[in-house]
């Protein structure tokens, strides 16, 4: 059966790195709209920033040399030679015995090579006392120093912090060119599923879980949401609808019916959608096994278990780099990985991947993880949770004690 033919996690991650990637083109933005988004440039500076040397106390700006050897006992004598203003050029040359009032941010007047803070000295009329001595480039950050004219201050694939924006509205870059946010459409399958409001549940039926975690999740890794609904076991409705989200967004998930079933629609859907179709059926994975990527066109189709724990679990590891390939993210930005300890022994069966969830503990300087068992429908063993650790197929479980990566839940 095809549905055996399972790929490994790398294999699958390797899939996702070679066939997806942006599917609508870049859009340039004001920098107060792109918060959050990837750029789609590299950005290099025209300018260098700041673009003169500036002082970083209030204080006196001086020639260091002339207050070497002062102290309380010994201080250096300087003569007063008028006063830096904020926002105006420093026109007054300091010379040798000179010192010149500055202010945070204010120019550094030519002559000076430091500044004294204002604590440090005493003015007696027109006399400068300074009492202890400061360095060349002290209190000083000299012209160029944050950022130098031709440097490159970001690259293509970086997504944009507030820290960001600032170093970008320092040089003058006032708008960037950026991927537009992902739009993800989640549409739920199964004659069981009723909306989660439904205030009354009847035998056999279940509120839709998925649509909430599964949305939730996706925002959080920056895309837009379509909620498309819930979808009972017809072919003919499922394709309809699957259709309908799939013109409208970037990547669509199908959540529940991707086992192996008389009822199952979801592969059949995937494969009307467009070519080239399912590229992977199967992951060799525990919890997760019945997972299905599918690709028409440029555009991503995913089929996730219907199981909620098992659902969310299956996005961290592949739905969230997919979401990550369409916003243009670099591969290094995705890393959200702790070093831990276990705290027990785990078994695990040879030749699968096993996800055990786990909960942080710190110890010292040491971060312990403990595992939260239970089965892979349970969404509350989510909830206890802040990460899961990977048992590779080839080991056989992890020891206590044992050094692991945590993959952090967002």
């Amino acid at each position: 059966m095809k549905f055996f033919q399972v790929k490994t996690v790398t294999e699958t991650l390797e899939i996702i790195h070679k066939h997806y990637g942006p599917v609508r083109q870049p859009v340039t933005l004001p920098l107060g709209q792109a918060l959050g988004m990837v750029l789609a440039e590299d950005i290099r500076s025209t300018e260098q920033v700041p673009h003169f040397a500036r002082s970083t106390v209030d204080g006196y700006a001086v020639r260091a040399r002339d207050t070497y050897g002062a102290s309380d006992s010994l201080p250096a004598f300087l003569d007063i030679q008028g006063k830096v203003e904020m926002g105006k050029p420093a026109s007054l040359l300091l010379k040798e015995g000179q010192a010149q009032g500055i202010p945070t941010g204010g120019m550094i007047p030519e002559g000076a090579d430091s500044v004294v803070m204002i604590e440090h000295v005493e003015e007696v009329g027109e006399l400068l006392n300074v009492f202890r001595q400061v360095a060349p480039g002290e209190n000083i950050i000299r012209a160029g120093d944050d950022v130098m004219a031709g440097e490159l201050v970001m690259s293509a694939g970086q997504r944009l912090r507030p820290q960001d924006l600032g170093v970008l509205a320092a040089i003058g870059k006032t708008r960037v060119t950026v991927y537009p946010r992902p739009v993800v459409a989640i549409l739920s399958t199964g004659d069981e599923i009723v909306p989660a409001d439904k205030a009354q549940l009847a035998p056999g039926e279940v509120r839709d879980i998925n649509s909430v975690t599964i949305g939730a999740a996706a925002r959080a890794c920056g895309a837009t949401v379509i909620d498309g609904g819930i979808v009972k076991d017809d072919y003919a409705a499922f394709l309809a609808r699957a259709r309908e989200l799939f013109e409208q967004a970037d990547l669509v998930i199908l959540s529940g019916g991707s086992s192996v079933g008389t009822r199952d629609y979801t592969e059949q859907v995937m494969q009307a959608l467009g070519e080239p179709g399912v590229l992977v059926h199967g992951v060799s994975i525990k919890p997760g096994k019945p997972t299905i990527l599918a690709k028409a066109g440029e555009k991503p189709i995913m089929g996730l278990p219907g199981h909620p724990a098992s659902a969310l679990i299956i996005f961290h590891l592949f739905t969230a780099p997919l979401i990550a390939r369409l916003e243009g993210l670099a591969p290094t930005e995705l890393d959200r990985r702790i070093v831990a300890r276990i705290g027990r022994n785990i078994p695990s069966a040879v030749g699968r991947s096993d996800y055990v969830r786990v909960k942080l503990e710190k110890r010292g300087e040491e971060w312990w993880a403990h595992p939260v068992f239970g089965k892979s429908g349970l969404i509350s063993t989510l909830v206890k949770s802040d990460g899961m650790v990977e048992i590779a197929a080839q080991k056989e479980g992890i020891l206590e004690g044992e050094f692991v990566h945590v993959h952090l839940f967002a």
